[in-house]
């Protein structure tokens, strides 16, 4: 077994969203759901087929999140496994609809942060061990943090 990591690419401004799923419908009940629960959003989705062709299956509604999903897909290059890129909106708009999902199986990460994911091979293909999302702590909040956390949620509107 070979034991590699694969850094995503993540749009200025995007976020990403990966997973694992079953079934080839994946692509077109993922772009119902992120249409429905955030209309005004720019995304791209990328499914790594498993069987079959094995192709990497793709739906979205802006081209350039549509390629950088699929190339993210190509480099995970993982049975089953999905990428949402994501802009003008967050993943919280849409994560608890995806989870909800009746063929998804597992959410990795959501995130701006850079991420690599831990990537498994054997004779048999590839498979997703886990991901690094972000940067290590460097401390515990002060007064300072906090007061800034909680004028960014405000700002973002998550808070009153």
């Amino acid at each position: 077994m070979e034991i590699t990591a694969v850094r995503l690419e993540i749009p200025e401004g995007g976020n990403v969203i990966l997973g694992q799923s079953h079934f080839i419908k994946t692509v077109e009940d993922l772009y119902e759901v992120i249409a429905g629960g955030a209309p005004g959003a720019k995304f791209g989705i990328a499914f790594c087929e498993a069987s079959g062709k094995c192709l990497i299956r793709s739906e979205g509604n802006d081209a350039d999140m549509v390629k950088v999903a699929q190339q993210n897909a190509a480099k995970v290059a993982a049975g089953h496994t999905f990428i949402v890129v994501l802009k003008d909106a967050f993943p919280i708009n849409v994560l608890n609809a995806i989870k909800m999902c009746q063929e998804v199986c597992t959410i990795y990460c959501a995130t701006a942060n850079q991420v690599e994911v831990v990537i498994a091979e054997t004779d048999q293909g590839r498979g997703i061990m886990g991901v690094i999302d972000g940067a290590p702590p460097q401390g515990i909040e002060d007064d300072a943090g906090v007061q800034w956390r909680r004028k960014l949620l405000r700002d973002f509107g998550y808070k009153l």
